[in-house]
């Protein structure tokens, strides 16, 4: 009884480290976007504003302020834009890559073509190659493509990192699907593409909004690649503006934490009204 007790405290204090662990950079950045900026320099930490001040999210969301004399502008301009340049590259990015994955992966479960689960592990295994390997010769390429600083060379380079993983996934789904359910289908006169999109897309639903999920997160939250293919505000997106607010004389850390929350936004809704989706499409990627 008491060997249980304390494993039970043991697993509770452990629960609540990881939840600290987790959330506690959260909810620091949260204090800190509320914390005017004499109290941000000040030689104690606060865990608690002690002057709640709204000026970095109306700096951030369109007015104009001053720090020891100097104006400071709105960044709401390039805010907005580089929310747009996240929300088009990673929503296209995810589209691609998902219905890339859906038929691919159904390519290497279901037809019998030469070389098919070589081609398929040489894809895979490149998740193990280090993306600063492949940098350099990437960035030639799309200066020689010119496309360089567009939506469709950012897009294209997520889709490359992205797809081997939303495939190796979909293929999993696709292979815990019973191949009775499509051979009905075919007996009744039904063409494969016709069974792929009616019957087995359906049921493979939850492993595909799994590949979406993990898809724009892992565009949303990407630095490096738009930090080299993005240079300007074209298509630079949140990750690569919001260190960049750092102005002449200080660096606004009010106004990077509150870019910061406001950024988190977006794939906190994603994760929240899709996560049972989440759980169930990597429960049926772990069923081979």
């Amino acid at each position: 009884m008491r060997r249980s007790l304390i494993a039970r405290f043991g697993l509770l204090g452990a629960a609540l480290l990881l939840l600290v662990w987790s959330l506690g950079p959260v909810y620091w950045a949260l204090v800190t976007s509320f914390t005017a900026p004499t109290d941000l320099v000040s030689p104690s930490p606060h865990f608690f504003p002690p002057h709640i001040t709204f000026e970095h999210y109306a700096k951030l969301l369109g007015a104009t302020s001053s720090y020891q004399g100097d104006e400071v502008q709105s960044v709401w301009p390039q805010f907005s834009r580089a929310l747009v340049n996240s929300l088009i590259t990673s929503v296209v990015a995810t589209a691609v890559t998902v219905a890339l994955a859906a038929f691919g992966a159904y390519a290497f479960v279901r037809l019998t073509f030469p070389g098919r689960n070589l081609i398929f592990v040489l894809v895979v295994g490149s998740l193990a190659i280090p993306a600063y390997t492949v940098m350099i010769p990437l960035y030639r390429l799309m200066v020689s493509l010119k496309l360089i600083d567009t939506y469709l060379g950012v897009t294209l380079v997520y889709v490359s990192a992205f797809l081997p993983l939303a495939l190796w996934l979909m293929r999993s789904v696709y292979q815990s699907l019973p191949l009775s359910l499509e051979e009905a289908a075919w007996m009744d006169g039904a063409s494969r593409t016709y069974t792929l999109c009616r019957i087995v897309l359906p049921l493979a639903a939850p492993g595909l909004i799994a590949s979406a999920i993990l898809t724009f997160l892992s565009a949303w939250g990407q630095f490096m690649i738009p930090l080299v293919f993005s240079p300007t505000l074209a298509t630079k997106p949140l990750t690569v503006l919001i260190p960049e607010f750092v102005s002449r004389n200080y660096v606004d850390y009010g106004l990077m934490n509150a870019a910061g929350v406001l950024a988190i936004i977006p794939p906190i809704i994603v994760v929240l009204f899709l996560n049972r989706y989440l759980v169930e499409g990597l429960m049926a990627g772990s069923g081979k």
